[in-house]
């Protein structure tokens, strides 16, 4: 294929990536009734204060994802050297390409374009060790929350809360140990004569040590106290009778259950919804206000990121070799 015709069906694939993530956002967006519900709120708080906490939890949103972007270049210094603002568009742009692939699929794809093409397969593999990162603190942080749910709201006896709380220690520890010892991932890899022959993209995973993934996982805690921070000031913005630590509580087991489902990110929300109720229901009847708190965050962590990562979008070169910062 020439150079020419590359450029045209670059600029194609890219128009394209972008139409369809607007559309997906403008089908979601024109008949989402919790976002209407949200703005029914609104209504009778001042502008002054309704500009003060959206603006934080907007301020949060960018300092969420320019940590990813932070942990981003952390982890893909292996591979390759690249920029913070190369980072930053890499995430963004990936962001774009989440809303409309299931699990989120299409993040991997819009940020390794950002790599030199022979380095993209690496990339992948360099990306699932920051996610397994998050997994991590939200199964660990999950775990621990459930036990504190099932003491709390479930009547059940003793002996089998104590088998419940064991599962969760021995589920939690498994995570920690097997992230810390992402290697031997690498030596199972190397165990299956199938495998054996892509050596070379997954070689990467043995090179990370116990520091570097403290590190990583810091920044990952680091994102998950930010996001956290962000339920809980539309939480009690929004339903201020609710007490601090029962937040604190559920919002883990909201995060851990969603990690589970498979999901789309524009049909995400009503996932999200439906976990809310169910385990806030225990703590407030304010079922409305619940999803219109779930849809605003959705709204400002899903969409407007993937709005704002749609100009990066137009800066990858999907054939060649990307510019350099």
């Amino acid at each position: 294929m020439t150079s020419r015709y590359k450029k045209i069906l670059s600029n194609l694939i890219k128009i394209a990536v972008v139409a369809l993530a607007f559309w997906f956002i403008y089908k979601k967006l024109a008949n989402h009734h919790d976002l209407k519900e949200f703005i029914a709120l609104l209504h009778d708080i001042s502008t002054s204060q309704i500009s003060l906490v959206l603006g934080s939890v907007f301020t949060l949103m960018l300092f969420n994802w320019g940590l990813e972007a932070v942990k981003w270049q952390r982890l893909i210094q292996r591979v390759e050297q690249i920029s913070l603002w190369r980072a930053i568009e890499s995430v963004f742009c990936g962001l774009t390409w989440a809303v409309f692939t299931p699990n989120r699929l299409g993040e991997y794809g819009g940020r390794v374009f950002f790599l030199s093409p022979k380095r993209r397969i690496v990339g992948v593999v360099v990306m699932t060790v920051g996610n397994i990162g998050q997994l991590v603190l939200t199964n660990v942080f999950g775990a621990i929350a459930a036990c504190i749910f099932v003491y709390r709201f479930i009547p059940i006896e003793p002996i089998l809360f104590a088998a419940i709380c064991g599962l969760s220690f021995v589920f939690a520890l498994f995570f920690l140990v097997f992230y810390f010892n992402i290697k031997w991932l690498n030596g199972l890899l190397l165990s299956i004569k199938f495998t054996r022959k892509y050596a070379k993209f997954y070689a990467v995973l043995g090179r990370y040590q116990k520091k570097e993934l403290l590190k990583v996982l810091l920044f990952c805690l680091a994102r998950y106290a930010v996001f956290t921070t962000q339920y809980l000031i539309m939480f009690l913005w929004l339903i201020p009778d609710l007490s601090l630590l029962d937040v604190l509580m559920l919002v883990p087991i909201l995060f851990f259950v969603q990690s589970t489902l498979p999901s789309l990110d524009l049909l995400d929300i009503g996932i999200r919804s439906v976990t809310a109720l169910f385990f806030f229901k225990y703590i407030t009847d304010q079922n409305i206000v619940v999803v219109a708190c779930i849809a605003s965050i959705w709204l400002i962590n899903i969409i407007i990121p993937a709005i704002l990562g749609s100009y990066f979008v137009f800066k990858l070169n999907i054939f060649g070799n990307t510019r350099r910062n």
